[in-house]
């Protein structure tokens, strides 16, 4: 989750870790001969498209080659372009696994070692002499993370030089001493990628083809350019709810410019190709085997570019991702053989939320059901308004603006993009992307948020 993962790390002030564990009781893995769960992956595609609660693509790969794949909704809303398996999305964050890939193919070929300090290459960074490129890799340098910067939104989709990158990177100043902590920083893999290409003595296209592409027989994984629909690349977009729920509509996003994030964010894909790619990673086509198990052992919920993942008691690993409209995540769980991709270009149903669906589904899980969609409330625009105001609380250190905008109830952190907010019960508001659900009290003027498990009580300013 490259720019919702911000929105996420301020309203809920901890860490960001892309950690997601998939809580499922664990059986037996069913013969793909049978395959049952093909009707019901495509029962659940359909229930999410029918619903409109996002629009995407999915892959699932067993053993290394891929036994169930599909898409649904719109590649381009305005166009009416549906999108197909081989359509293309922007993968965020998941870039920061292929960034650290071809960090420690480098190292195996002696020509940097994670021990390097960054000063032997950026030592206008503040901390240059102190931190070195395991720190990058595992988000303990302490350089503060450049897309929480609150005028982010405004330059993100500009053209960076490399020096005028560097420059706003050397401006940020530092959050802590380098290695005391983890603290999730799009700004070291933007530094890695430049230090990748300084090391290796190519671009990161060259490095990235040589690498991964080639090894691992991608052909739809590259470094995304200004979106074009007639090659079939997705366009992204935020779903906004509106009073009549049969209104409601998709939201053109706009399109970060690929010199901003940089190896932090600047890939797209496919799902294919993203399964693809992780087992490539753990086949050894990539990287040796004792390179990926320094990649996957974790400090702090955090390896070498890659996360923890976890189905039952079965432990994986991967990454999530998020840019601009663009969600996606990918994992492996090496014990079931298993791993799953899915992008998407508007989400309203968690993608944490489909890749448990899929999993349970796969694995033959006799007490799954489908998720229910309930139907959303209509309120007319005066009780919106009477939610309005600044909320506050003394649990956490940001303020929420919550608004009405074209008949919609909105949310709104300090710096922080604005997000819809839909009525599913009286006085009851969610934002189900991020997992947010926001109960309004007007007589007391107060607001309880809830968020992975947790309720912070806001009063009304």
């Amino acid at each position: 989750m490259f720019l919702y993962e911000t929105v996420k790390q301020t309203i809920m002030k901890t860490r960001t870790s892309l950690f997601i564990v998939l809580v499922s009781l664990l059986s037996i893995y069913v013969c793909s001969a049978q395959q049952p769960y093909v009707a019901k992956l495509d029962s659940l595609i359909e229930l999410i498209r029918n619903n409109d609660k996002g629009m995407g693509s999915i892959s699932v790969f067993k053993d290394g080659k891929e036994i169930y794949g599909n898409a649904y909704g719109f590649a381009n809303v305005e166009k009416s372009l549906k999108a197909n398996k081989e359509t293309r999305y922007r993968i965020g964050s998941i870039s920061k696994v292929y960034t650290a890939s071809i960090i420690m193919k480098l190292s195996e070929q002696g020509k940097l070692s994670t021990n390097d300090l960054l000063s032997r290459y950026y030592p206008q960074i503040k901390n240059a002499d102190k931190i070195t490129i395991e720190q990058l890799l595992r988000h303990r340098s302490g350089i503060f993370n450049f897309t929480n910067l609150p005028d982010y939104l405004q330059w993100n989709t500009s053209v960076f030089s490399k020096q005028k990158m560097l420059e706003k990177l050397a401006a940020l100043g530092s959050d802590f001493e380098p290695g005391s902590k983890y603290q999730y920083s799009n700004s070291n893999y933007i530094l890695l990628s430049l230090i990748a290409e300084d090391a290796g003595g190519k671009s990161y296209n060259e490095l990235l083809n040589d690498f991964i592409l080639k090894p691992c027989g991608l052909t739809h994984t590259r470094i995304f350019g200004a979106i074009n629909p007639e090659k079939n690349e997705a366009s992204s977009y935020r779903y906004l709810p509106v009073a009549t729920p049969q209104n409601s509509h998709w939201a053109l996003e706009s399109e970060t410019d690929p010199s901003v994030p940089l190896g932090a964010g600047f890939l797209s894909s496919t799902p294919s190709d993203m399964n693809r790619f992780i087992w490539g990673l753990q086949e050894g086509k990539i990287v040796k085997a004792e390179t990926l198990k320094l990649m996957i052992a974790m400090q702090d919920g955090y390896g070498l570019g890659l996360s923890p993942y976890r189905f039952g008691l079965e432990q994986g690993y991967g990454h999530g991702g998020s840019i601009d409209g663009f969600q996606s995540t990918l994992f492996i769980i090496p014990g079931l053989d298993l791993s799953v991709a899915i992008t998407s270009n508007g989400t309203v149903y968690p993608l944490n939320n489909i890749a448990i669906d899929i999993m349970r589904i796969v694995t033959g899980d006799p007490t799954y059901t489908f998720p229910a969609f309930g139907n959303l409330l209509e309120v007319s625009e005066g009780d919106l308004q009477k939610l309005s105001g600044n909320y506050s609380s003394p649990e956490l250190p940001i303020k929420l603006r919550i608004f009405v905008d074209k008949g919609v109830l909105h949310g709104q952190g300090a710096g922080q993009p604005a997000f819809p907010l839909e009525c599913f019960d009286t006085n009851k508001f969610r934002f189900e992307m991020a997992g947010i659900i926001m109960h309004f009290n007007p007589e007391s003027n107060t607001m309880i948020l809830k968020q992975g498990g947790k309720d912070f009580t806001f009063t009304k300013e």
